[in-house]
This record gives structure tokens, C-alpha cells and sequence, in this order.
């Protein structure tokens, strides 16, 4: 069953990272369901049922975002709060139609991979700050798979390191 890949940016035009990842992921349709949230629904008004069937007929769900304000874009914390529903995704006995889906995070973030750990700028690693993901798609008994993460994008990274994490983005969604 093909990989669905989320993907959560506001201005895909101007992305670096993002952009090169789903023009890797492109190259092998056969394998992979390239869902974009914004493209979708421009007036962010999300179609519950369109993505709860979608999330039902993948076996692995990536979700692809930029990192900012060390969090996720508003847009994925709305489909969370609209699409993980009561009866659906939680709490009844029809519900937890997400259990034992493997969830992996693919992130893009603007700041140094060092600059995220305690010693660092920030005090906290990306696993500390994206433990409340982690905590959700526990609570609807998915299998959660932890993230990937390309770092430092607001340090002008070359063409050659893009297209590098695009690869090693690739390996791990694969390996999942």
C-alpha cells in the first residue's frame, strides 16, 4: 500500500527544503500519495470525511511541515483538532481507525541542529518539542514513528545538501 505524505506549507512557491522533498517523493508515484493541505483547501476548510477516508486507505501517514515558532503550522494542529474526531480516531467502539497506522513527522527546520539540545540556543532537542505529537497519535493507538529532520535551512544550505536530505528523507520514510 503507497505511502500517504501530508505535506503542510503555506507558501510551497518559496520553499528550499520542502519543495525538493516532494519533488523526490514525485518521482515514485507508485509508492507514494502526495496530499497537499493548502493546495487542497486554500480557505482552510478541511473536508473531515475526504481525510479520514484518505488516512484510511494508507497504511503509513507522513506529515510534511516546516518547523516554526518551534511548533507545527496552525494549518496541521487545525486538522488534527477537526479530522482526529470523537467515534473516529478516538473513544468508541467503532472509533481508533487509526490504530496501528505507522505516523512518522518530516520536518524542515530554519535553525542549527545543534542549537537544539540543552546545552543549546534553545535549550530543547526536537524530540522534546515534538513529544505532543508523539502523545496524540498514542492516544489513537497509531504507531508512531518518530521524525526526520533537516536543520538549518535559514543558513543557506547548497544545492547539493537539499538534494541530500531529500534522499535520506526518502530512506527514512521507507524504512518505516
Amino acid at each position: 500500500m503507497k505511502t500517504l505524505v501530508i505535506v503542510i506549507h503555506s507558501d510551497m512557491d518559496n520553499s528550499v527544503v520542502n519543495k525538493r522533498w516532494v519533488e523526490e517523493l514525485q518521482q515514485y508515484p507508485e509508492k507514494y500519495t502526495i496530499h497537499h493541505l493548502h493546495a487542497q483547501y486554500p480557505d482552510e476548510k478541511i473536508d473531515v470525511k475526504r481525510e479520514q477516508q484518505l488516512v484510511e486507505a494508507h497504511d503509513k501517514i507522513i506529515f510534511q511541515f516546516p518547523f516554526y515558532w518551534f511548533n507545527c503550522p496552525p494549518f496541521f494542529k487545525k486538522w488534527l483538532d477537526e479530522v482526529l474526531t470523537y467515534g473516529w480516531a478516538y473513544g468508541s467502539t467503532s472509533g481508533y481507525r487509526m490504530q496501528g497506522k505507522k505516523v512518522a513527522l518530516g520536518i524542515s527546520a530554519g535553525i542549527r541542529e545543534e542549537d537544539y539540545r540543552p546545552s543549546g540556543r534553545y535549550k530543547y532537542t526536537m524530540q522534546q518539542l515534538t513529544a505532543p505529537f508523539e502523545v496524540t497519535f498514542d492516544y489513537v493507538k497509531a504507531d508512531y514513528k518518530s521524525f526526520y529532520t533537516y536543520y538549518g535551512v535559514e543558513h543557506k544550505p547548497s544545492s547539493a545538501e537539499i538534494d541530500q536530505s531529500a534522499k535520506e528523507y526518502l530512506q527514512f520514510i521507507d524504512a518505516i
